[in-house]
């Protein structure tokens, strides 16, 4: 993934929203926060192009992911998923998981909404 192209395109299309790279210096997902948590508490939605995301939890959100662009490999709780572009799939508190695409393109909803502290990377 050209991380460089890809948060271009999303701050064209989403200007002025926060642009969150994980790993912070050679990332290989971006997440755009364009509907984020401090505008309502209650729900999150983003952009997420994805690579390859490393396996966490959330203590409180339930995702949705829906796929807007490519497909996407999740791996939930040691299982694999293949999520073809056009379907969701949903993932609960305390579900450990984790993301492979080709920068892929994906929209998450998040309720409660997305918080960094409620992102816990599994070790």
């Amino acid at each position: 993934m050209n991380a460089q192209i890809i948060i271009q395109q999303l701050q064209g299309k989403y200007p002025n929203k926060n642009i969150v790279k994980l790993p912070e210096n050679n990332p290989t997902e971006i997440i755009c926060e364009t509907e984020p948590t401090s505008e309502h508490p209650n729900y999150s939605k983003a952009i997420v192009v994805i690579d390859q995301s490393l396996p966490h939890f959330h203590t409180k959100s339930t995702e949705e992911y829906t796929i807007t662009k490519g497909a996407l490999t999740i791996t939930k709780e040691g299982k694999d998923y293949t999520i073809p572009e056009g379907q969701s799939f949903i993932i609960y508190p305390m579900e450990v998981h984790s993301a492979k695409g080709d920068a892929t393109w994906v929209e998450v909803i998040s309720v409660p909404g997305w918080t960094p502290d409620d992102h816990i990377i599994k070790e």
